[in-house]
């Protein structure tokens, strides 16, 4: 009765804040597979039911919280100078939030059938509009800085070498359920998609 009134008390926002602070608290010391609803709402102070009249599950609650706490990832195109530095930055920059979810949280996400729909078609949209997709829209805003230093020739890059990076980091990701790596990382850049670039030189 106390946690009712508690959560009765509480409203909208204020009450909100303290269940997604509680999921990620949650998932942070107790893990994905191990969490539940119900100990979200002890943690909060609330009961269950009060989280289901907000979210469906537990993974849709969990989603809502990586977006509020996970580190924000900017939009800024990094120009140092260098094509293959350039691209790294970019790149390990957006790996960076899935090592702070961790592999447990990135398998139990994806094993659930609503969120792999939604990664399924998120990632059926990018394949079936490459000229709008932000991150092809980046990658292809630091080989336009490449060619203006005389690095390589734009016009002369096909573009599916342009979305590569960005396609390999996805399949990485959904295949083996976990981070990529920064030696991953490396290689994608280092093995594939500089060697790649650079025979389109100038």
């Amino acid at each position: 009765m106390d946690e009712q009134k508690k959560s009765e008390r509480r409203r909208g926002e204020i009450l909100e804040e303290a269940i997604l602070h509680a999921a990620w608290d949650e998932l942070s010391e107790t893990g994905y597979t191990n969490m539940t609803m119900e100990s979200i709402a002890t943690r909060a102070g609330t009961n269950k039911a009060v989280l289901y009249r907000r979210w469906n599950n537990k993974s849709e609650l969990v989603i809502v919280a990586l977006r509020k706490y996970l580190p924000k990832i900017t939009d800024e195109i990094p120009d140092t100078g260098d094509l293959r530095n350039d691209v790294y930055t970019y790149l390990h920059e957006r790996i960076e939030p899935f090592k702070i979810i961790g592999a447990q949280t990135i398998r139990g996400l994806i094993m659930e059938p609503v969120v792999w729909r939604t990664i399924t078609a998120a990632m059926s949209k990018m394949t079936g509009q490459k000229s709008e997709n932000k991150l092809t829209a980046a990658m292809t805003a630091i080989l336009k800085n490449a060619e203006h230093r005389g690095e390589i020739s734009l016009e002369k890059l096909p573009p599916l070498i342009v979305s590569l990076p960005m396609e390999l980091l996805q399949y990485e990701l959904v295949t083996k359920l976990e981070p990529v790596s920064d030696e991953v990382l490396t290689e994608i850049v280092d093995k594939i998609f500089i060697p790649l670039v650079m025979q389109y030189k100038k």
